[in-house]
Formats: C-alpha cells, structure tokens, sequence
C-alpha cells in the first residue's frame, strides 16, 4: 500500500515510537491523525509533521470513537492504523508489600491490550466501508507488541500479559478482516530509546545496553517506524508478529 495521500491514525504519536512514526508516514505523503492523551507533545508532533493533533484516551470507547470521527472529517477514512498508546508500569505478584493490587495490573491490560483492541475495532470499522485499492486491500492495522510477550520478565506480569494479548490478537483479526482486504499485523520491538526507557535510572538504561546483541545499543524509534512503512508497503505481511529486538532474549529478571 502506497501511504501517499491516504489518511492515517497513530495512537501514541505525541512521543517515542508513535511519534516516529507519524514522521515517517506524513515523510511518504500519509495525512496523519496524531492521537494521543498528551495534548502538548501531540500537538507538537502534529506541526512537525504538518498533521492534525486529537486527544484520545484509548480506553474510553466514547473517546476513541470521537477521535476517529474528527480524523475522518479532517483527513477521510483511515486506511492506515497504527496503534502505539502504551504504559510499562512493573510490579511483581507479591512484592514486598504483599500481593500486586488488582487494579494496577488491570490498569496496564486496560491500555495496553484493550485499549489497542478499541482502536482496531473501531477503525477496521471504517475501513470496511472503503473501496478497496487496486490490489484489493481496504486498510492495515499495525499494533505494537513487545519481546515481553515473549520473554516477559520478574515484575513483568501485567506488561507481558498485556503485549501478549497484542501479539494473539493479530491472527484471529487477519483472518477475519482477510475477505476484505483489511491486514492486521503486530511489531514486538526490543530495548528501545523511548522516553519510557530514557526515563529509567541510568544503571538500568546501561544494564539493557550490555545485554544487547547487535546492534549493541537501544533501537531508534526510527527504525521502529521504518518497520512500520514496510508493512504498509508488503501486502504479504498480515496475520503475525515481528519481533525487533537486534536478537536480544531478556534473562528472567
């Protein structure tokens, strides 16, 4: 798919990965919805890209759904979706004050996976009332995972639960958009130089550093986006999750 022209959504686009890529679609001619809580680093994302800026709480369907709705009059139906709102907060089973509160570990499903979940139906949604391109795709959905679905480690129970929920979405989704032409695929990124984890004491930041492989240094959020314009391109991705991690598998804690 050629985002050229077309109408884009990315959750999350005020900073990191999401922002990253909100640069990259709106470089290649993609108008960009920028969504995200945050309404000063969206909006300032939004100017640097030449992109509109809407407040978005992704687990409030009311909210999502109104976001859409003001993308879709500003820019048309979204054929692009990509869905990069997250939250990484740790915390073990039982730490030292006991069990974890329920509502915390609910608090990282509620945005992570089903909060990604209400933007993907939502905008799979509207793409279905689209005519298909030539190729006979209508849209693409891309969801961001992470190697903690994979490799999740201590303290990492919500975070891992939710970004596996992400990445076990993207089949069943695929096959049932498949018919009209509508991909789903999600990307697992590594250790990335996210404000998330720039924000994070220097020995930890150092710490994920040694442990990679190559390249031996935190991904660019850049390099996330890049990942994102191939699946837009290659209408043979669909239905999986690509891990990009420089081949880094996380040790348990």
């Amino acid at each position: 798919m050629n985002p050229t022209s077309l109408a884009a959504i990315v959750t999350g686009g005020g900073s990191g990965l999401g922002a990253a890529t909100a640069h990259a679609l709106a470089a290649k001619g993609a108008k960009v919805a920028v969504l995200d809580v945050n309404m000063d680093t969206a909006k300032a994302t939004a100017e640097q890209i030449g992109g509109i800026a809407i407040s978005c709480d992704v687990t409030d369907p009311a909210s999502v759904e109104a976001a859409i709705a003001q993308a879709r009059a500003a820019h048309g139906v979204a054929r692009i979706c990509v869905n990069c709102a997250g939250v990484a907060t740790p915390g073990k089973v039982v730490g030292r004050k006991g069990p974890l509160a329920l509502e915390n570990f609910a608090r990282v499903v509620q945005i992570n996976l089903i909060g990604t979940f209400n933007v993907m139906r939502l905008a799979a949604a509207d793409m279905l009332t689209l005519d298909p391109l030539e190729n006979g795709e209508r849209g693409v959905v891309v969801n961001t995972a992470s190697i903690a679905a994979f490799d999740g480690q201590i303290g990492q129970c919500a975070y891992a639960a939710s970004k596996g929920g992400v990445a076990s979405l993207s089949l069943p989704a695929a096959r049932e958009f498949a018919p009209a032409g509508i991909r789903v695929v999600a990307v697992a990124p590594g250790y990335f130089g996210t404000p998330m984890v720039l924000g994070m004491p220097t020995e930890i930041i150092e710490g994920l550093v040694a442990s990679t492989l190559f390249p031996h240094r935190l991904g660019d959020p850049a390099e996330y986006a890049k990942m994102v314009m191939a699946i837009v391109d290659n209408a043979m991705l669909n239905g999986t999750t690509i891990r990009l991690d420089g081949a880094v598998r996380m040790p348990p804690g």
